[in-house]
Order: structure tokens, then C-alpha cells, then sequence
């Protein structure tokens, strides 16, 4: 596509690249925080792999490399195809397509590549079969980290002999990923949509969350050096500042009924932020219930990484 627009050979109004389009503050309101929020749920499960650490060979350095390198596959993938397709479809098209957009690539699969189109649709295949592995690997390796630590019951962290991998979790998550998929798709596909968004507000919760433990639980090495004090501490706690201003930012734009996929109010709030207090609020519920059942997990101290040799 890149090339044709260079060419002159494209068959819409093409427009050339500039480096204006990574201005992340050419839009406002509702319109950054909605693009910083799809971008928090697009990078979800990409850190796939840290969680594959006990099932990894050189599980120190391993794991964390391949999150590192699947970040910067990812980001230059999604930058090369953002820019290719505005490039070669034009803003205007594109405008004319706001009701249809998830289609975008079937609609110029065949404009930019012809008969080899389907190359196109195998690819999105693909990705659709990868990211349900990234939604049901991470979620099911950390109900295996929880039923160790007692903070979840002990049955979901039962191991099958044959594959080496934590099959009650994940039939869990999975049920549980079928049932929700079914329940909303039935109420409309925009609420559908409004359950995504609203999932990335939790992303975007733990997320701050797990940069802030990054810096508590590795302050003993933050004075090292310069790598641990900016990897360790000032990198994660950098990251979790801009998540929290974006989840603030976010509930404030999601309050209005107006800015979420079906337009419509539910209990006089946009649908998203509905969904995600729903879901936290479940979160909660079971929470207690567990710590009521079994408090292990909760008495324990806060702990610190030990020392580096």
C-alpha cells in the first residue's frame, strides 16, 4: 500500500505519510482517551509470555526478553499498518466508512493486493486464533499463581500430568470467556463493543497497579544504578502515573452516555463504565468471600526482592 502511494498507483485519494500523524496530542477530549485506551486494550496479553515463566526454559531471562521484543514487533506493526492505510485510502474515505470501520481491511484487501487478497484474510484469521491464546494464557497462569498462594481455591491450580499445563484454570477461563461473549453478543453487537472498552479500564487499573508493586518491591535496588532505578522504579512508576490520568480522564468521558458504542444510557452512565463497575464490583464480591472462606492469602506481610549478588 506504502508503495503504490508513492507510485502513484493507488486507486483512492492517497495521502503522504508525515511524522504530524504520531502527535498523540492532535486530538482531545474524548477522542485521546478513547485512542489511549485502545491502545492499553492492544497491548493487553502481550506480556503473554511473562506469565509462561515457569514453563520456560531460562525462565529468568527468557520470558522477559520475548515481552520486551513482542512489544516492539507490535508497536512497529501497528504504526506501519496505520500508516499504509490512511496513506492509501485518504481521510475521506475513511470518514465515510465511521459506521463500518471493523470491515476496512476486507473493504481494501482487494483495492491494495487484488487476487492475493486473501493473503489479507488469513492474516486476521490468525491474529483473531492468537488473541483468544492471549486472553486465556495470562488469565489462567495467574489463577494458577493465586490457587498457590491460597488467594483462590486450591482446585485451580491442579496441573495436567500429561501436557504440563494448568487445565482447571484454563477450562475456567474459557467457560467463562464463551458465557460472556454469548450473553453480550445476544444484547447487541454495540454492547459488545461498550464490553471491550469497559475492559480497558480494568487493564488500565491493574496495569497502574503492577507498576506502582514493580518500584515497592524492588526499592532496595533502585539506588544501584542507573539501569534499576529507571527500569525498576521511575519507568514503572512513570507508566502507572499516565494510566491513572487516563482512567480518571476516562470515567469522566465515559459518565455520558453519548461517547459509548450504543449511544444509550444504562442506569444514567455510558455502558462501558456500567460493564466495568459491574465487573469490578463482582471482582470484589468474590474477593471477600474468598478472604472470608480462606484468609491465608491476606495475612500475609508485604515483602521486598532480596538482594542482588
Amino acid at each position: 500500500a506504502v508503495y503504490r502511494v508513492y507510485a502513484g498507483t493507488g486507486s483512492l485519494d492517497a495521502v503522504r505519510p508525515a511524522a504530524g500523524w504520531l502527535n498523540p496530542f492532535g486530538a482531545g477530549g474524548s477522542a485521546l482517551t478513547g485512542g489511549l485506551l485502545l491502545g492499553v486494550f492492544a497491548y493487553w496479553g502481550w506480556e503473554s509470555a511473562v506469565n509462561l515463566t515457569e514453563e520456560t526454559k531460562d525462565p529468568a531471562n527468557a520470558p522477559g526478553r520475548a515481552g520486551i521484543w513482542s512489544t516492539v514487533v507490535l508497536l512497529a506493526t501497528y504504526l506501519a499498518v496505520a500508516f499504509a492505510v490512511v496513506a492509501y485510502a485518504g481521510t475521506a474515505y475513511l470518514a465515510g466508512r465511521a459506521d463500518t470501520e471493523e470491515d476496512v481491511f476486507a473493504a481494501l484487501a482487494r483495492e491494495v493486493l487484488g487476487g492475493w487478497d486473501w493473503i489479507l484474510l488469513l492474516a486476521v484469521a490468525t491474529s483473531a486464533l492468537a488473541s483468544t491464546q492471549t486472553t486465556i494464557i495470562p488469565a489462567s497462569r495467574t489463577a494458577l499463581s493465586m490457587a498457590r498462594r491460597k488467594a483462590l481455591p486450591a482446585g485451580f491450580g491442579h496441573i495436567d500430568a500429561r501436557r504440563g499445563t494448568p487445565s482447571t484454570s484454563t477450562w475456567w477461563v474459557t467457560g467463562t470467556a464463551i458465557v460472556w461473549y454469548v450473553v453480550i453478543h445476544r444484547i447487541s453487537e454495540n454492547a459488545l463493543a461498550d464490553s471491550l472498552t469497559a475492559l480497558s479500564l480494568l487493564i488500565a487499573f491493574y496495569y497502574a497497579l503492577t507498576g506502582i508493586a514493580c518500584a515497592v518491591w524492588y526499592r532496595r535496588r533502585l539506588m544501584r544504578g542507573p539501569g534499576p532505578f529507571l527500569l525498576l522504579g521511575a519507568g514503572p512508576l512513570l507508566g502507572s502515573a499516565m494510566l491513572i490520568w487516563l482512567l480518571v480522564e476516562s470515567v469522566g468521558d465515559m459518565a455520558d452516555p453519548a461517547n459509548a458504542s450504543s449511544a444509550t444510557a444504562w442506569f444514567g452512565l455510558g455502558a462501558p463504565l456500567v460493564i466495568a463497575l459491574f465487573l469490578a464490583g463482582a471482582g470484589m464480591v468474590l474477593m471477600l468471600v474468598r478472604r472470608a472462606a480462606s484468609g491465608a492469602f491476606w495475612r500475609e506481610r508485604p515483602g521486598v526482592a532480596p538482594e542482588a549478588p
